[in-house]
């Protein structure tokens, strides 16, 4: 039984075979999210996304950044709430992300960095030094690649505060090792100036394997 934030289970029972559908992951829709967003001229839908309140943190971000995302065919599979996404580019604007929104949107940090990056004005990341703890420093990886591309970045031992600019300059930067600071520098590539190499994009492959192949087909149409 689920009630609220809380699960009841009763032992001794037996389990029965099902057909599941299991919905998209929002933390890998979350890329093309953003890239769809920041690019002028988009209007890109991701279809069958799980968008469960927990996890959703990701919207609410963008949405307040002025990101035109429609949640569209919204329904339930597999007790979860699940919708096709649309998103169209335009114009963002920095905001302080709440310290209250970490839990829903702890895993698009980075990728949510680089939307403040291109975001016109401040935005600022509080109360997360859980990012340092996660498969890298993301805290510090994100602050290091963002500066080598010509972002201006306060980094703070917590979180930090990114000045936006309108493009990236070119440059190499480090993934860490980590899947998702290297597809977040992937998308930076689609509003730079010039190149933006990252030094192990093969790592991307721990969570979205067909990453770099969906987006140069995206990027073709």
């Amino acid at each position: 039984m689920v009630n609220g934030l809380n699960i009841s289970l009763t032992g001794g029972q037996a389990l029965v075979g099902q057909e599941v559908r299991i919905p998209g992951d929002i933390s890998s829709a979350a890329f093309f999210l953003v890239a769809a967003a920041l690019v002028p001229g988009s209007d890109v839908t991701i279809r069958n996304v799980g968008c469960n309140p927990t996890r959703d943190g990701v919207i609410d971000v963008l949405r307040r950044m002025g990101a035109r995302i429609e949640l569209l065919s919204e329904r339930q599979a597999a007790g979860e709430r699940v919708a096709d996404m649309r998103v169209r580019g335009g114009r963002l604007t920095g905001v302080d992300v709440a310290p209250e929104l970490a839990a829903r949107t702890i895993d698009e940090y980075p990728i949510l960095a680089i939307a403040g990056a291109v975001a016109e004005g401040v935005t600022t990341f509080a109360d997360v030094k859980e990012l340092r703890y996660k498969e890298s420093d993301r805290i510090a990886a994100m602050t290091e690649g963002l500066r080598i591309l010509g972002i201006t970045v306060d980094e703070r031992d917590d979180g930090m505060t990114i000045h936006g600019a309108k493009r990236f300059k070119s440059g190499r930067v480090r993934s860490f090792a980590d899947h998702r600071v290297a597809m977040s520098f992937a998308i930076a590539g689609l509003l730079s100036d010039g190149a933006v190499e990252i030094d192990d994009a093969g790592c991307a492959d721990i969570s979205f394997p067909t990453f770099f192949e969906l987006l140069g087909e995206i990027c073709l149409h």
